[in-house]
């Protein structure tokens, strides 16, 4: 492959929205897609830190757990058709995760490709080692210090647009600024300045419509009645014309599932956005207010009039601490007077919390009706529902403590009321998130290529 600079326009194909998105529809954007690039945006708060779990137990882990089956899945036909792979699939470990794809370039026999690992984002030390306070509380980060297990801080374009410049045919990141996986690929394309806040703007507007791959293409929008979203089983994930101006034409191929609308394009400009006119972002503080969306034709929205500023002195980091565990028990019940029966079971489960000690630092009861018994087949008796799930969770400090929640459901089996059944019961870790600003001095992202 060869990188493309100053096309007349750049290519843009999401291939995932989240770790455990659907596979093929980036196969299908990259064996009939015609890109310049893919882009697979796979990386929540929790995941990375999940992820550093995981590199703890194992150094050779720590990478999205679906990067070799998408590898597998899409590189073959990325190579045939020069396009280009761009991800934060690296999440906890960017170099296992570059070397491990080198692997798969080897068994597949499609090199030579140049694979780079973009690190930097763990500043783990440097928020141990600073007088940090979370931006959501106001607490003192040390504080946490027993707890924490992550700290990423979320890198701008230009790590990856470095890695690019130096032939990258795949790059794999840690944390990175969602849109900046999108912005990087065009600030290489097209030679832009880093300084250039007004395309630098419209760029962050080209990566926030595309990041949630089957949001824009209609998967967020479908609500039967109101808004039609044809062959959802088949959604196809967007596509990105980007212009020069970095104005953009977003679409899909033509035989895939979902739809396009100015609607879609209008919901996902919105998701996830506090303040419109300034999207703080670690390349430019973007500004949304004066973006213009219009339908050209069926499922083709011309998107412009992102504008910017100077972005920030600081950069974002988060912060991933153990905060206790979440006990948590299901029963279900059905038939005439299930609605009663269930009530009394939650009410039995909560005095027996109290009666054996059980420390709860949050705790809540539910009544879920549902169809999970009988289908459509019984719809209610006597106006209440057929049936309903009771379910008891609550957050405790300790291990034992959340186990005894979901072990108090599982008595009703034999200690009553009558006729609960389909019990489930379990226990989880806390894995919580907040966040800090460090000076981006204290950050210095750089890449490697590993070797095929």
């Amino acid at each position: 492959m060869t990188p493309s600079v100053n096309p007349r326009l750049v290519r843009l194909g999401a291939g995932a929205g989240y770790s455990g998105d659907r596979i093929e529809p980036a196969v299908d954007l990259a064996e009939h897609g015609q890109l310049d690039f893919l882009v697979f945006e796979c990386l929540a708060e929790r995941t990375i830190a999940i992820a550093q779990q995981a590199r703890r137990r194992d150094a050779q882990q720590g990478y999205d757990p679906l990067l070799e089956a998408r590898m597998r899945a899409v590189l073959p036909s990325a190579v045939n058709n020069g396009v280009r792979i761009l991800s934060n699939m690296g999440a906890a470990n960017p170099l296992a995760a570059a070397r491990k794809t080198a692997q798969i370039v080897r068994e597949l026999g499609l090199g030579p490709l140049k694979i780079a690992a973009v690190t930097g984002d763990d500043v783990l030390d440097a928020v141990l080692s600073g007088p940090w306070l979370f931006e959501e509380t106001g607490e003192q980060v040390i504080n946490y210090r027993d707890s924490i297990v992550s700290a990423n801080a979320y890198l701008g374009a230009m790590p990856i647009v470095r890695a690019l410049d130096a032939g990258a045919d795949i790059v794999l990141t840690g944390r990175v600024a969602d849109p900046s996986l999108f912005t990087a690929p065009l600030i290489h394309a097209f030679a832009w300045r880093m300084d250039d806040w007004t395309v630098l703007g419209q760029a962050t507007v080209v990566g926030h419509l595309l990041e949630c791959a089957g949001q824009v293409t209609g998967g967020y929008f479908a609500d039967p009645g109101f808004n039609e979203v044809p062959d959802l089983a088949r959604l196809g994930f967007p596509i990105g014309e980007v212009a020069a101006d970095g104005t953009v034409t977003i679409t899909k191929l033509a035989h895939a599932g979902g739809r396009v609308c100015a609607e879609t394009c209008k919901e996902q400009l919105l998701y996830e956005i506090q303040d419109p006119a300034r999207y703080l972002q670690p390349d430019v503080v973007a500004d949304f207010t004066g973006v213009e969306i219009v339908e050209d034709a069926p499922n083709r929205v011309r998107v412009a009039g992102g504008r910017g500023a100077a972005p920030t002195s600081t950069l974002k980091v988060s912060v991933g601490y153990l905060d206790g565990f979440i006990g948590e028990g299901q029963i279900s019940y059905g038939g005439s007077g299930a609605t009663a029966r269930a009530r009394l079971a939650l009410q039995i489960v909560r005095e027996r919390l109290a009666l054996t000690g059980v420390k709860t630092r949050e705790l809540r009861s539910d009544l879920i009706g549902v169809d999970s018994l009988y289908g459509n087949t019984l719809e209610s008796i006597a106006g209440e529902p057929a049936e309903v799930r009771a379910r008891v969770a609550g957050r405790t400090s300790s291990f034992a403590d959340a186990l005894r929640i979901g072990n108090e459901i599982e008595t009703l089996y034999t200690n009553g009321p009558a006729g609960g059944g389909g019990v489930t019961k379990s226990v989880r870790e806390v894995l919580a998130i907040q966040s800090v600003l460090i000076p981006r001095a204290v950050v210095q992202p750089a890449f490697t290529f590993v070797e095929i």
